[in-house]
C-alpha cells in the first residue's frame, strides 16, 4: 500500500470513528492577477458572516500578503508555524474585522511532499479541527495556472472563478479552466465550478461576459459552469480597499456591497445548492498531500 492511501485510509477511519461536522470549503481562484480575487474572497466572507455562518479565509496565494492587507490585520503566525513549529490550528487563526477568522498560507503548502507520513497526518488532523470552528471555509489561491492553483482547484468542490471583461481576463479564464481540464485528477462531475463578473459597468456586461465564456467552455472543454452575478465597478470599493476596510463593512450599502450580499445569498440557498456536498477540511487537505506523493 502506497503512502498515499495510507493517508487516505486514516482520514477515512478518523471520520468514521467520530461523526462531525463538516465545513463547506469554497475555493476562489482567478486566470490572471489584478480582478479584484482577494476582495471577492473577502466581501463574501464579510456577507456569509452576516448571515450568522463562521467563516475563517485560508490565504493560498503564497508570497503575497492580499487578505492580511486588506484587513488592515498583521498575523502572528502562519501555515508554516503548524507545519514546523508545532503550533495548532487555533494559534494559527487570525480574527479580522466583522469576526472573520483567515490564515496566512505563506509558503506551507510548498514543503508538504518532502514530510514523512506522520507528520503529513498530524497536519491533516489539525486542520480537520477548523470543521469545527467554522461553517465555510473559503481558499482564496494565487492567481493564474500554476501547480500549487491547480493542486486546489483539483481539491475543492466548488470553484469561484472571478473575472472581468476584459478580453486577457476572459481569455486567461479560459486558459485555467483547460489547465484544470486537462489535470489527470479532476473530476468535472464532482466540481461545481461558478463565475462571477467583476467590475462590469451594468450588469447586462457581465451576462454578456459569462456567455462568451460559456459558449468557448461549452465547444472545447465541456464543462459545466453557473453563472453567479456580476460586481459592478465601485468608487466606493476602490476607497474601502484604500482604507483596509472590506466595503461590505465600510459601506453596507455601496452597490458593490450589495452585489456580493446576493452572490452570498445565492450561494446559502439550500435549493440552488441542494447538490453541494460539504467535504470538510481533512478530505481536502488529504486530496492535495495524495496529489504530491503520487507525482
Amino acid at each position: 500500500m502506497d503512502q498515499a492511501q495510507q493517508l487516505r485510509n486514516i482520514v477515512k477511519a478518523n471520520n468514521n470513528a467520530q461523526p462531525r461536522p463538516l465545513a463547506r470549503v469554497i475555493t476562489v481562484t482567478s486566470g490572471k492577477g489584478g480582478v479584484g480575487k482577494s476582495n471577492t474572497a473577502i466581501n463574501l466572507a464579510i456577507q456569509f458572516r452576516k448571515m450568522g455562518q463562521r467563516v475563517i479565509i485560508l490565504d493560498a496565494d503564497f508570497g503575497l500578503a492580499n487578505i492580511e492587507i486588506m484587513f488592515g490585520t498583521v498575523p502572528k503566525h502562519n501555515l508554516c508555524d503548524l507545519i514546523y513549529q508545532g503550533k495548532n490550528i487555533k494559534e494559527i487563526i487570525t480574527w479580522g474585522p466583522g469576526e472573520v477568522g483567515f490564515i496566512s498560507g505563506g509558503s506551507g503548502i510548498a514543503g508538504l511532499s518532502n514530510l514523512s507520513r506522520d507528520y503529513l497526518v498530524y497536519i491533516i488532523q489539525n486542520l480537520a479541527e477548523l470543521d469545527a470552528i467554522a461553517d465555510v471555509i473559503i481558499i482564496d489561491t494565487g492567481a493564474g495556472i500554476s501547480d500549487a492553483v491547480l493542486e486546489f482547484l483539483v481539491a475543492s468542490g466548488e470553484i469561484l472563478l472571478v473575472t472581468t471583461p476584459e478580453p486577457t481576463s476572459i481569455t486567461d479564464s479560459y486558459s485555467l479552466l483547460k489547465a484544470l481540464n486537462r489535470h489527470p485528477r479532476f473530476s468535472a462531475e464532482a466540481s461545481k465550478i461558478k463565475v462571477i463578473a467583476n467590475r462590469v459597468e451594468k450588469s447586462e456586461d457581465g451576462t454578456s461576459l459569462f456567455t462568451k465564456l460559456n459558449v468557448v467552455v461549452q465547444r472545447y472543454l465541456k464543462l459545466p459552469l453557473t453563472y453567479l452575478g456580476s460586481i459592478p465597478q465601485d468608487e466606493k470599493l476602490s476607497q474601502a480597499v484604500m482604507q483596509q476596510t472590506p466595503v461590505s463593512l465600510a459601506n453596507p450599502t455601496a452597490k458593490s456591497a450589495k452585489a456580493y450580499e446576493m452572490i452570498a445569498a445565492m450561494l446559502m440557498n439550500k435549493e440552488l445548492n441542494a447538490d453541494i456536498k460539504k467535504r470538510g477540511m481533512a478530505a481536502f487537505f488529504s486530496h492535495i498531500v495524495a496529489g504530491k506523493k503520487l507525482s
